[in-house]
């Protein structure tokens, strides 16, 4: 299966893998600046926000099941996308994905320090991924799925409803507060814009309207 991935799908997987390998030689607190830290607060040994932060964060995990799950999610979405789109398109998704994750997530540590609450740093490729989700649904909504965890066989754009739905009802009522739901969304959202940007879609084309008339008198 591996042999048979698509460049770019395979090449996200050796650098995740590789770095995962580097967070266990050297700790995660040498690589401390590489993971997303919210502007203004949660600085660690003067550790704090950096613009690259934006994108290495995503390649960083903080277990093996966390890492596990993600990469068999980005075979299993990401080579078909990769196959459809192209390496290039396909990787800016990818990066778009990461990064829009990323945004958010800081969007929602600001608020929670705003409010009093301290904020963590961010690690893990699920912004990215979740954002693949999205992708897969809308390119292929009728091909059917199976769930891990349940082992339920589902409809791909159902899949997309279901983990949106879950992701949005958990980051709103903080059920589980060290999974960063609302980035989860990010990814999602930040996919679904860029996708309606080379569509040429709203917001960022122009809806057509009836054909224009002459009225012959």
């Amino acid at each position: 299966m591996f042999s048979n991935l698509p460049p770019v799908t395979k090449a996200l997987l050796i650098a995740n893998g590789l770095v995962f390998l580097l967070q266990w030689a050297l700790g995660d607190v040498a690589l401390a600046q590489f993971m997303l830290w919210p502007p203004g607060g949660g600085e660690l040994d003067g550790v704090g926000f950096m613009p690259w932060q934006l994108l290495t964060y995503g390649f960083m995990h903080g277990n093996f099941a966390h890492l596990l799950f993600n990469m068999l999610a980005l075979a299993m979405f990401g080579a078909p996308l990769e196959h459809v789109w192209g390496d290039r398109r396909y990787l800016t998704y990818y990066l778009v994905c990461v990064a829009g994750a990323a945004l958010c997530q800081i969007g929602v540590g600001m608020w929670t320090m705003s409010q009093g609450g301290e904020a963590y740093p961010t690690v893990g490729a699920s912004g990215g991924i979740f954002g693949l989700l999205l992708a897969y649904g809308l390119l292929f909504p009728n091909q059917r799925v199976m769930l891990l965890i349940p082992p339920i066989p589902m409809k791909a754009r159902t899949l997309v409803l279901v983990y949106g739905a879950i992701e949005l009802l958990l980051g709103v009522t903080n059920a589980m507060p060290g999974v960063a739901h609302f980035a989860h969304l990010g990814g999602m959202l930040f996919g679904w814009l860029l996708i309606r940007y080379w569509r040429g879609q709203p917001p960022f084309g122009k809806k057509k309207g009836p054909p224009k008339m002459r009225v012959v008198r």
